[in-house]
């Protein structure tokens, strides 16, 4: 029996296997960084230790730290959750050498599937369709192994997954500069910068077959998800069942997955992917750990994942026959990124993060109020996950539940999550993974609210400020704002949000105009919320304030809203044609030198941040005056990198 766990992981992941462990009377030992000290599941576990460090190199990629705390902390057993060393041979090794118990596949195991020309041979072998593909054995080879697959083609890194490593390439000027830039990339997240050619299907979908194997070889399936809708070849939605595909290709798709797990005698468990198009699956890759959309099938199973994992770590055995689909389930990954922004990753502090209680909806999160995001990680804050009878009933749980919490602080991609869940191509179920290059992320990444409903969230804001004023006040508190003995002047506060500054005039005590709205009346205020009638209908506000911000949430949806002063002081203009660092990060490469000439979109320099490649580009064409950093440097957010002069005309 496994009695203390040590999660070799952090965040979200690390909170989900405590929280079963604790279902299960298991004690539980977290480690974390100096960065996340204090965080979230270094206070839901038993036991926490510290890593000397920072960055995922000096801490959670550090074997012999893992090893070491799990042996300081009395620990049986170790869990790596997903990414990090959850797919390392050589840290299960170490772990099964140091006497631990490991909760996951052989390290053989990992180590065949781990590579993804490896599994692709040995799939080959076991008659599982797989793509064409094609090694790099050589700079001259390059361009012939790209020709004999036909353009378009991917480069892939052979380690890891997350879409990291990867580069679509549709011309062959375009392939060497892909591969090498993938080839940085999968050697600065894995360790392993080997890359190689895939022939690149042009409208695929992306399904998978979650699998379990126990250690008397019996392997099972626990049915599909579908994980299409995509961004820079990483996951943001997914569900189960995949609406995709009948029960017919549903069987043989499990039977090809069991076969690829059977392969490798494959113990706990793993996912076996697959490209689908055209009535035809191909084989993509295995991924031997746990994967972060498996709530999905834990809500239309009824299983619990992590605990059958602890089971069979255990010794336990698997039942001959998988379970049946129940309902429909759907996950959105939530970043803190801006989809408006090419996705860029953002750090920054969440003052508050709450979803609504609704029956079939579940939060697995990484963070809770006050968390931070720092530059040191991967984006992902949480993943909301929503389960009905139908696959409409989910969508619509998911869709409002998204709308509806109260997420204050950095920026995300909840409008982009919703948007989607609302477009008619996934209502109709006709996604595929270029779902997100046919449909501009910008514009379904905008704010959720049309300028009408932000001018109406900035009267709650009003309304509420004005409350607050009030309750505050020395003098004549019990007073109703704004009375009068006769009808005077409206009251007056002034917002910014995204659709711009909004001048708003109020009574409290008679209906009056909001530009653009309509006739208001005002049901009630107080210090933190607001009801506010338009015609026959009555909304509620909830309004939180933190410093000049107004977070103010409603069905409606959420609007972020900067009071504007009475008397603003005078902010001079930044520096033209300064190329400012957008986060914190590390210079990986600067393209360019005081004196050259650039058009607009010339690659000036390369960031890495957030286990991501950055490349910026000059936003003008013009001449690169000054070149303030070099590889290597480590700049802060807003920091001038580059300054790139316009040429005079006239």
């Amino acid at each position: 029996m496994i009695s203390k766990v040590l999660v070799a992981n952090r965040g979200e992941i690390a909170r989900r296997i405590f929280r079963t462990c604790r279902e299960m009377g298991i004690s539980t030992v977290a480690i974390h960084s100096e960065a996340d000290a204090g965080e979230p599941h270094t206070r839901d576990a038993d036991q926490s230790i510290l890593l000397t460090g920072q960055s995922p190199a000096e801490t959670y990629l550090d074997v012999d730290s893992v090893i070491a705390a799990a042996k300081e902390s009395g620990a049986d057993a170790v869990h790596p959750g997903y990414g990090f060393l959850s797919e390392n041979p050589s840290f299960a090794r170490a772990v099964i050498t140091a006497g631990l118990t490991w909760i996951g596949p052989s390290p053989d195991a990992i180590e065949i599937m781990g590579s993804k020309l490896e599994s692709k041979r040995l799939m080959a072998e076991t008659r599982v369709p797989t793509l064409p593909s094609v090694e790099i054995e050589g700079l001259d080879s390059i361009n012939s192994a790209a020709l004999s697959l036909g353009y378009p083609v991917l480069v892939k890194a052979s380690a890891g997954g997350g879409g990291k490593g990867m580069r679509i390439v549709s011309e062959p000027s375009e392939l060497g500069e892909a591969l090498e830039s993938a080839s940085r990339e999968a050697e600065a997240a894995f360790g392993d910068g080997t890359v190689f050619l895939e022939k690149y299907l042009t409208a695929p979908r992306h399904i998978e077959i979650q699998v379990f194997g126990d250690a008397s070889g019996t392997v099972v399936s626990l049915h599909e998800r579908e994980c299409s809708i995509q961004r820079r070849h990483q996951k943001i939605i997914e569900e189960a069942p995949s609406v995709a595909i009948d029960q017919p290709t549903r069987a043989a798709m499990g039977e090809a997955a069991v076969a690829a797990a059977r392969a490798v005698d494959y113990v706990g468990a793993g996912t076996v992917e697959f490209l689908y198009q055209d009535g035809r699956f191909y084989f993509l890759e295995m991924n031997t750990r746990l994967q972060v959309e498996h709530p999905v099938t834990e809500m239309i199973t009824g299983l619990d994942l992590v605990r059958l994992q602890l089971e069979i770590a255990g010794g336990d055995t698997l039942p001959e026959k998988g379970p049946r689909i129940e309902g429909h389930a759907i996950e959105a990954r939530l970043y803190a990124e801006d989809p408006q922004n090419d996705y860029l990753p953002v750090t920054g502090r969440f003052h508050r993060f709450r979803f609504p209680e609704v029956e079939g909806l579940r939060v697995d999160a990484g963070i809770e109020d006050g968390s931070s995001v720092t530059v040191h990680y991967d984006p992902m804050i949480a993943k909301v996950i929503a389960h009905g009878p139908t696959r409409e009933a989910a969508t619509a749980i998911l869709a409002a539940a998204l709308r509806r919490a109260q997420i204050h602080g950095s920026t995300t991609n909840r409008a982009l999550l919703v948007r989607i869940l609302e477009h008619p191509e996934f209502s109709s179920g006709e996604t595929d993974t270029h779902f997100l290059v046919r449909n501009d992320a910008a514009h379904l990444g905008r704010p959720l609210l049309g300028a009408p409903e932000e001018r109406l969230a900035a009267l709650a804001a009003a309304l509420a400020d004005q409350e607050r004023g009030r309750e505050s006040s020395k003098v004549l508190r019990t007073i109703p704002s704004g009375w009068r003995n006769s009808p005077s002047q409206p009251q007056r506060r002034a917002f910014r949000g995204e659709h711009g500054v909004h001048d708003i005039d109020y009574t409290m005590a008679r209906p009056f105009v909001l530009e653009g709205v309509g006739t208001i009346t005002v049901r009630s205020a107080e210090p933190g919320a607001a009801k506010i009638g338009v015609g026959d209908d009555e909304l509620e506000f909830e309004v939180s304030r933190y410093d000049d911000l107004r977070y103010v949430d409603s069905t409606l949806g959420p609007a972020t809203l900067t009071a504007i002063d009475r008397f603003p002081s005078v902010t001079g203009e930044a520096d033209a044609g300064s190329l400012h660092a957008p986060m914190p990060g590390k210079v990986i490469r600067v393209d360019v030198s005081v004196g050259e000439v650039v058009s607009e979109g010339s690659v000036l320099l390369v960031m890495e941040a957030m286990k991501m490649e950055h490349t910026l580009r000059s936003p003008h064409p013009g001449t690169v005056t000054q070149v303030l950093c070099e590889p290597n440097d480590q700049v802060e957010s807003g920091a001038v990198l580059v300054v790139v002069e316009e040429p005079v005309v006239g």
